[in-house]
């Protein structure tokens, strides 16, 4: 079987692991936590990155520092993970969804102005597949409407919009380190905090509601309750294996900008064909190859191949069903046939496999399976 996913280890990974358990500081905010959360700060220009143990989580904080309340709404597309919308209801605000943009299948920005309201307080784009929205349309809206920008860029680490990284350019920014993302520590996150007045604050929400931190720089002689938060603060032997990998993210993308190009060109004369449509990348957005995609012409012609690729061995898999139509989007009001393009893309979606494991005889077999089950 060719994997959808296979995780990639670097060389150093184990070495890291052992080296923070000898130092018998596993827990959160030990050295290998600070060293992460320090190369990603120089390497992105961010002001301030603090590591969760979710992207998910890293979304719950966000919600929390833009102090989210009953009544709130925050605008975002119904293509995107749960996560996107519960951080949100888990304030008490509801989540606002937004059509996407069929070339892209990142939020339309151009959809998003009919949307707000006197309750509107944020806008959440979701950077799909590590291709960035257009942040400088979005931005302007923030700004005309003093909204706030929360970039789930939980796909997009070490992808950029023009020459600024995603996840720094929104007041807030999360990323995920999840096993099937580029860069990993099998569970794992990251708030980046672009907005100075939030830091402070963030560091205690992080820590329980505690000034822990402070305690722990000695800036305070004890510590004590301060705020609302929780436990957000990642194992530092996750640290250890995240920093492994993260020394490697250029070398990494490279090679993922290879296999994705092999897909594309091995792909290119059934898109020509009208058969399937292949990923644009805008020219605004320098991609971090995490998602390869192809877009059938219907859901009956997305089953069919995908059960073909599953018979030759290849694991190729659907996305998101959208919120809006699940369970718990229909509770919030919403039906069927609200946004007719992520519905489409939803139905008509085929992720490759596109880890650093493939091999390009592997990638060949797929492109020639896909050719001949067309």
């Amino acid at each position: 079987m060719i994997y959808f996913n296979k995780i990639y280890y670097t060389s150093k990974e184990l070495e890291y692991m052992n080296q923070a358990i000898i130092s018998s500081k596993i827990s959160g905010d030990g050295s290998f936590t600070k060293r992460a959360q320090k190369l990603m700060e120089k390497k992105f220009n961010a002001k301030k990155i603090l590591l969760t143990t979710s992207a998910s989580t890293a979304l719950d904080m966000a919600a929390i520092l833009l102090d989210l309340k009953d009544g709130d709404e925050v605008i975002m597309p119904s293509f995107t993970f749960v996560s996107s919308a519960n951080a949100v209801l888990l304030r008490g605000a509801k989540p606002i969804f937004v059509d996407i943009d069929p070339d892209t299948l990142n939020i339309d920005v151009d959809k998003i102005e009919e949307k707000i309201n006197f309750k509107t307080k944020a806008v959440m784009p979701v950077h799909y597949a590590g291709h960035s929205c257009d942040m400088d349309k979005l931005s302007y809206i923030a700004k005309k409407y003093s909204l706030k920008i929360i970039e789930d860029a939980a796909q997009a680490v070490n992808a950029k919009y023009k020459d600024k990284y995603l996840g720094t350019i929104g007041d807030i920014g999360c990323y995920s380190f999840h096993e099937t993302k580029n860069y990993t520590c099998g569970e794992g996150g990251a708030i980046v905090l672009n907005d100075e007045t939030l830091i402070e604050r963030a560091e205690i929400v992080r820590e329980k509601g505690t000034n822990r931190s402070k305690f722990f720089r000695g800036e305070i002689d004890k510590y004590t309750w301060i705020d609302i938060g929780s436990s957000f603060v990642i194992s530092d032997i996750l640290s250890a294996f995240l920093l492994a990998q993260l020394e490697k993210m250029d070398e990494i993308l490279e090679k993922r900008k290879k296999i994705y190009y092999m897909y594309y060109e091995g792909l290119s004369e059934l898109e020509r064909r009208g058969v399937l449509k292949l990923p644009k990348i805008p020219d605004y957005s320098f991609s971090n190859y995490h998602i390869f995609y192809i877009l059938l012409n219907s859901n009956r012609q997305r089953n069919k191949l995908m059960d073909s690729l599953k018979q030759k061995g290849i694991q190729a898999i659907f996305h998101y069903i959208p919120l809006h139509e699940s369970p718990m989007g229909r509770k919030l009001g919403y039906k069927k046939g609200d946004f007719p393009i992520t519905e489409k893309i939803s139905r008509n979606i085929l992720r490759l496999p596109l880890h650093l494991n493939l091999n390009e005889k592997e990638i060949n077999y797929i492109i020639q399976t896909i050719h001949e089950s067309i």
